[in-house]
Formats: C-alpha cells, sequence, structure tokens
C-alpha cells in the first residue's frame, strides 16, 4: 500500500474545512485557501492552513480538491505550478466523477500524477468553513473512480484514507457513479426545490408547515450557484431521472383523477416499502 502522510487539502469550505479536521491525526494535513478570511478562520480552527500553494503542496503524499468540479483542472495546473511533487496521489471530493476525470486526464501523465476520483457524500445546506465539523464524514458513504486505472496500491491508500475519515467505501466507473448520485442527491435536491416552489408558492403559509415540509424541503436552501453547476454537469442522467419522475406524477395523478383509493394506497405502499428498506 502506498504510504500516505502529508494530506494536502485545496479548497476552505466546508467540505475541505471539515476533513482538515478529521484528518489531524494519524495525517499531518494542511488546507490552502485562496481567500485569506478563509485562511484566518480556518487558523482559529487550530488547522494548519495557508493561502500559500507552494507552501502547501510542496510535502504533499494525497492532494484533495474541495473546490467545485469546474475549477479542479486549473487549480491542479497551478498546483503542478507551485511544485506539487509527482509521487502525490490526486483525489477530490466532487459530486460528479466523468467531468473530473475527463478534465484532469491531460494534466496527469507529464506531472507523473495518479488521479482517483471520490465523493464522500457529506455536506450540508449551510457552507462554508463556519460550518465545518471533525465528525461530518463519519457513516457516510464515499463513491471512488478509478478510470485512469491508477495502481492498487494507490487506490488502497486512498480507501483507507476515507475509512480513516469514517467513510463506508465503494467502487465504481465514473459513468456509473454519477448515474447513481442522479437518483439519490441531484433528483433529491430538485424535489425539495419544487417543494419549496409549490407548497411556500405564498409567503404566509409557511406559518402552516409543520414537520413533512421542513423536512422534505431542508436541502432547497443550499446554495443556489453550486447546485445550479452540480445539476448542469449530470444533466444527462439527471434528465433520465426526471423523465422517469414525470411518469410517477401522470401516473398518480390518474389515480387522484378516477378515485381510485386502492390503487392510490398501493401506490403509495410500494413508495413506503422501498423507503423503509433504506439501511442507514
Amino acid at each position: 500500500m502506498t504510504p500516505l502522510h502529508h494530506i494536502t487539502i485545496l479548497g476552505g469550505g466546508l467540505l475541505g474545512g471539515s476533513l482538515a479536521l478529521a484528518c489531524q491525526s494519524p495525517y499531518r494535513a494542511v488546507l490552502w485557501s485562496r481567500r485569506q478570511e478563509s485562511t484566518a478562520e480556518a487558523l482559529a480552527l487550530g488547522i494548519d492552513a495557508t493561502s500559500d500553494l507552494a507552501q502547501a503542496v510542496r510535502d504533499a503524499d494525497l492532494l484533495v480538491l474541495c473546490v467545485p468540479v469546474g475549477s479542479m483542472a486549473g487549480l491542479l495546473q497551478q498546483a503542478i505550478d507551485a511544485g506539487l511533487p509527482g509521487r502525490c496521489i490526486v483525489t477530490d471530493v466532487g459530486s460528479v466523477k466523468r467531468q473530473p476525470h475527463e478534465t484532469l486526464r491531460p494534466l496527469l501523465p507529464s506531472a507523473g500524477l495518479r488521479f482517483i476520483g471520490s465523493h464522500p457524500m457529506a455536506g450540508g445546506e449551510k457552507g462554508g468553513i463556519a460550518q465545518a465539523r471533525a465528525d461530518l464524514f463519519r457513516n457516510a458513504a464515499c463513491l471512488m473512480t478509478n478510470d485512469e486505472a491508477a495502481p492498487q496500491p494507490d487506490c488502497d491508500a486512498v480507501e483507507q484514507f476515507w475509512n480513516t475519515m469514517g467513510c463506508r467505501t465503494a467502487w465504481g466507473t465514473a459513468s456509473e457513479h454519477d448515474a447513481i448520485v442522479a437518483r439519490v442527491s441531484h433528483f433529491p435536491h430538485l424535489l425539495a426545490s419544487v417543494g419549496a416552489a409549490v407548497g411556500l408558492k405564498h409567503a404566509g403559509f409557511g406559518q402552516y408547515c409543520g414537520g413533512g415540509l421542513r423536512d422534505t424541503t431542508r436541502v432547497a436552501s443550499g446554495n443556489p450557484a453550486m447546485w445550479a453547476e452540480i445539476l448542469l454537469e449530470n444533466r444527462d442522467e439527471l434528465l433520465r431521472v426526471v423523465r422517469e419522475a414525470q411518469q410517477e406524477m401522470e401516473t398518480i395523478s390518474h389515480l387522484l383523477a378516477a378515485a381510485d383509493y386502492h390503487a392510490v394506497e398501493a401506490w403509495l405502499a410500494e413508495a413506503k416499502k422501498k423507503r423503509d428498506g433504506l439501511s442507514v
């Protein structure tokens, strides 16, 4: 297994800050943020942090890209130019995987780097390093990809890293990953936003809502700019799921129009069965 001692985290938001807090032991971790304000907040939390990219990457055994997917290639090139060691393994926390593999691929061979995709299913509707916490990744699923055929010892090392953070790991291709998260992450965010748009069509209705609306729309409070990027990056897979959801809505619309109690009950029972089958 490839030994990992020094972890460099690029990106001082919720995920980057939480990862820095979580991996201070048994690893040595440094957090880089472009913004001096974020670096100061990280230092106040006891994190080894800097806005000097060369200082951040010079000893890296594992580089974790905790920035938007569209920014990863440019930042990795900057890290390479700043002296990122060729021995370093590169991973990320992106919500899609085909795009990182495609955009980072051209940068890897000449720099001698290996990229292994990672997506810890952790976060929150409120971002920023002020929300960071060391237990964010505890018992979270982490979907991993190796479309670049990185050596097995490197894969084992990155998987052990996420296990140490508290994650449950699983492997697949980038395409498989994007198809899965379209259903279990990106589509639920759409549903929450639709629920907020329809259920709270009139501002005064909020005073009457109970836990049902609050629970089902919670993630709609997420950063709109970030989520617009995520949804568009995975739009091909997401559109398939949206069309399937439209068919389900058509089904229940017809059942309601027909006032078919038993059919409506059966439709709800099937959904309940699937929801009750969640293991976590």
